[in-house]
């Protein structure tokens, strides 16, 4: 049977944790660039409000719950495409042009990027809580669990997105970046979808030894093979 992971977690002995300072510094950096002439006020603070709100309470709990240096990187690569996002719209943004004309798409596929990472980067953050806090390490219900929570929270970011339309109106537009697609909800949870279950089938092997490194004992030894 699993046991709860409810002692608490410290770097082995002599490890020096420099990334996460070092990842902090760059998505400072570049929430700071973001920030310089968005191409609007609102839509940058609507698309980066998780940023903002997530590396204060990262750097609060970084001693009481560090985090892998795999979920370190993860986050700050999202918090980036957020920023870039933000800076410019989703539906606007120059490097999704670049690969609409080179493609021959209909639209500028950012956005549908965008949500793949909202499914590949919380896949890590939701399996390394659930690692490290419940019940569930080492079952074979950590897997659909942690992609059907991430597909949870694609849902509920479709209903912030759809109460900012409400609320904002045709101000809302640049936020929600449908690009005329009567499916772009669907489509974004499917994206989120996608993104969680190719990050657990991808990650899960070298995120068991990065948890081992931080003294996280019990690794999962029953996920679908694929993820090993």
């Amino acid at each position: 049977m699993p046991r709860p992971a409810t002692e608490a977690v410290t770097p082995a002995p002599g490890t020096r944790r420099t990334l996460p300072l070092v990842l902090v510094g760059v998505v400072l950096a570049g929430l700071a660039v973001s920030a310089w002439h968005p191409h609007d006020r609102l839509t940058w603070l609507l698309e980066t409000v998780w940023v903002l709100i997530g590396l204060p309470l990262a750097v609060l709990y970084r001693r009481r719950f560090p985090l892998t240096n795999l979920l370190c990187c993860l986050l700050a690569a999202h918090a980036l495409v957020l920023a870039l996002g933000g800076h410019y719209t989703y539906a606007q943004v120059p490097l999704g042009d670049w690969v609409r004309d080179g493609l021959g798409l209909d639209r500028n596929p950012y956005d549908r990027f965008g949500h793949l990472m909202q499914g590949f980067v919380p896949a890590v953050l939701v399996r390394e809580v659930l690692i490290r806090t419940s019940p569930l390490r080492g079952s074979r219900w950590l897997a659909p669990l942690t992609v059907c929570a991430c597909l949870a929270f694609s849902a509920v970011f479709e209903m912030f997105e759809w109460a900012a339309a409400v609320i904002g109106g045709s101000a809302a537009d640049d936020f929600l970046a449908t690009q005329g697609d009567a499916w772009d909800t669907q489509w974004d949870m499917f994206c989120a979808l996608i993104g969680a279950t190719v990050s657990v089938l991808l990650l899960s092997r070298l995120h068991d030894r990065q948890l081992a490194a931080l003294g996280v004992a019990g690794q999962v030894r029953d996920e679908p093979t694929a993820a090993r």
